[in-house]
């Protein structure tokens, strides 16, 4: 094997030694932010249940008689303070 051949194998697996190192870390960015993403999204299914379960409160609330009765109350009392 002569010098000129040496050289460019030095210089062929020094590439690929290069190209394989960057695609490892760009494969392990990848399945990072993969792993971030699905906890995102559980935190967020799992505010949007909260928040089904505040609106289901409110919504029995607001249904609720004896609210609309309370109401009127107290619409009574402002204008007999007015």
């Amino acid at each position: 094997m002569d010098v000129f051949t040496m050289v460019v194998a030095i210089v062929a697996i020094s590439t690929v030694a290069g190209l394989v190192s960057r695609w490892l870390k760009v494969a392990e960015r990848m399945q990072s932010q993969s792993r971030q993403g699905a906890a995102s999204e559980e935190q967020l299914q799992r505010e949007i249940a909260a928040l089904r379960e505040r609106v289901a409160t409110l919504e029995q609330i607001v249904t609720d008689p004896g609210f609309e009765l309370k109401r009127q109350i107290q619409a009574l009392e402002t204008r007999r303070a007015a």
